[in-house]
């Protein structure tokens, strides 16, 4: 599969589940499934980068796929209350550069390495 914006991605999530998913959950089942993806998300984090060891039904488990699986509902989630992904994604990143440009530099607990 070739790049995809934001917009295509959007795009691309609402034609297959008008094709494939008969429709969307609602928009509070799709926020209970995101919390979900996220925990199963954690899980491989916790497992791969933190001090948890593998069960072995997690040795299989992605964690690109994982973080699809998460962008996959958010983008249910942003189709279903239309919200355009890539206009707030854009104004979220202005926000946090004039909120923050000087922040980060200045914290000397990022400084230690």
């Amino acid at each position: 599969m070739e790049e995809l914006t934001i917009k295509e991605a959007q795009a691309a999530v609402d034609h297959w589940i008008k094709t494939y998913g008969v429709r969307y959950f609602n928009e509070l089942t799709n926020m209970t499934i995101l919390t979900e993806e996220v925990g199963e998300l954690a899980r491989i984090m916790a497992r791969t980068y933190g001090e948890q060891s593998f069960k072995e039904s997690d040795k299989h488990r992605d964690l690109g796929d994982e973080m699809a699986d998460v962008l996959w509902v958010l983008i249910c989630l942003a189709n279903q209350t239309g919200v355009d992904l890539t206009t707030a994604f854009r104004k979220n990143m202005e926000k946090k550069t004039s909120r923050d440009k000087d922040r980060h530099i200045h914290n000397q607990k990022l400084q230690e390495e």
